[in-house]
């Protein structure tokens, strides 16, 4: 998983320790020594996670925190502050102007990369939701690209699950967050995953101490699941449990405390994944609303040609300041004028539709699907290169031509098949017209040497 990192520190041997060890990791590692230099980077400098030094003179890393976090630019960045003070006043301080957590000089190794980690993954996550809003920003997306105001009148309607045995632990709980939001309690950690799966909470608190269950495994399985991978999981654990919270970090829980819990500190860190969901939430509403409106093929329900061009030219420049791969398919059904000719428009539809539907079972939720115009389609596929994409390819040809196409749910089935043209970015002076134009060639070549077929255009 690699990713661009901003260390922010004005002692250079800082600087080197932290820079080390994430390039061991394959990180990219970018630096800056004062919080001026770190707040005109995060504007530019497409960072996926700030580790930020709070003692630095002009600007401390609790000032240059809250700047970030006020900023639509760089609002949806992960802050990790990095100090020598480990009181708790100083947490809650860094929690309440945004921050995402917390290290303690001298930073353990493993505890580091076990946040950067979890802390990258949900940067790619915002960073998906954005590009998909991005592409439609006539429809006002500056006021959702702000995080939501008003946290403190938000709790007062947010739902908790608190998944604990131990009743001196949940009454304590309860009665810190009682006043602010409502919280449910389930001390059955089998009953309490079921209640998260079906219930409407904004964010799960669950123990990591239960007599014969293991708690890690209630959070894997919400992770695996569509209506809660992205509901906010924290984790209160135990004094020496560390190598069990590294494990729920990498396992996607979101935050964590360590008992005795500071009153205070709970509260702002579950008002930090309020915050973080209603952006979410606030994203994903904007991407619904947009795409039905303006984006989405009203025939097949996939993206529209307009769509396909604006987000593939976002996608393109993203792949080459990355030097990512990046593939795409241009899919076109074998004579189809003769199924219109032969059953009308209406079965021609069908077909149009049944394609569609084979298409999305194929294909990643990362990946734009889109309908080209009339019997073209397209496929981009983010972070594919070629030899990843024929396979991909192989595999939506054979779901075609395997099984025929059944018309309003009578009548013979249509045996239909379709070709295909493969085109990756070519890093040194490609160009979106080049790379299309490449998959179009690679489609004629497909259906001139006699349908039903994969082809990749030439390097």
């Amino acid at each position: 998983m690699t990713a661009r990192i901003l260390v922010v520190d004005d002692v250079p041997a800082n600087v080197k320790l932290l820079e080390a060890r994430l390039r061991a990791e394959y990180y990219e590692v970018v630096t800056a020594t004062d919080g001026y230099e770190a707040l005109e980077i995060s504007e530019s400098g497409n960072i996926d996670v700030i580790l930020l030094d709070v003692m630095m003179p002009g600007l401390d890393g609790f000032e240059v925190c809250r700047r970030l976090k006020s900023r639509a630019a760089t609002a949806h960045i992960p802050v990790i502050l990095v100090t020598a003070l480990d009181q708790d006043s100083n947490r809650i301080t860094g929690l309440n102007f945004g921050a995402d957590d917390f290290l303690t000089k001298p930073v353990d190794d493993l505890q580091l990369m076990a946040r950067v980690k979890s802390l990258v993954r949900l940067k790619n996550l915002t960073d998906e939701l954005r590009l998909r809003v991005a592409t439609t920003r006539d429809v006002g997306l500056e006021s959702i690209l702000r995080l939501p105001t008003g946290v403190h009148e938000a709790m007062k309607f947010a739902r908790v699950l608190l998944i604990d045995e131990r009743p001196e632990s949940t009454e304590k709980i309860k009665r810190v967050l009682g006043e602010e939001c409502s919280v449910d309690v389930e001390s059955d950690p089998q009953t309490g995953f079921f209640k998260a799966v079906q219930g409407n909470h904004d964010c799960l608190i669950i123990s990591s101490s239960f007599a014969a269950f293991d708690p890690l495994r209630i959070c894997a399985q919400l992770r695996s699941l569509d209506n809660t991978r992205s509901l906010p999981i924290i984790l209160v654990a135990d004094m020496g449990e560390e190598p069990l919270i590294r494990r729920a970090l990498e396992l996607g829980i979101n935050d964590y405390l360590v008992r005795p819990v500071n009153p205070n500190e709970l509260l702002a860190r579950l008002r930090t994944q309020l915050r973080r969901k209603a952006y979410h939430d606030g994203l994903r509403a904007s991407v619904v609303k947009t795409y039905e409106m303006a984006v989405t093929d009203s025939l097949t329900g996939l993206h529209n040609r307009l769509y396909l061009e604006t987000h593939l030219a976002t996608l393109f420049k993203r792949a080459v300041e990355r030097r990512r791969p990046l593939s795409i398919l241009m899919t076109d059904i074998d004579r189809f004028k003769l199924i219109n000719d032969t059953y009308g428009h209406d079965g021609g539809d069908e077909v149009l539709r049944e394609f569609a539907r084979r298409l999305r079972r194929n294909v990643r939720g990362s990946d734009l699907a889109s309908r080209y115009g009339g019997e073209e389609f397209f496929i981009v596929m983010p972070d594919t290169d070629q030899t990843l994409a024929s396979i991909v390819a192989e595999r939506i040809r054979r779901e075609v031509a395997s099984t025929p196409f059944q018309i309003n749910n009578m009548g013979p089935a249509i045996p239909v098949t379709i070709s295909i043209g493969i085109a990756s970015v070519l890093q040194e002076g490609d160009t979106v017209h080049n790379l299309m134009k490449r998959a179009d060639d690679a489609l004629y070549g497909a259906k001139s040497s006699g349908r039903n077929k994969v082809v990749s255009a030439a390097a």
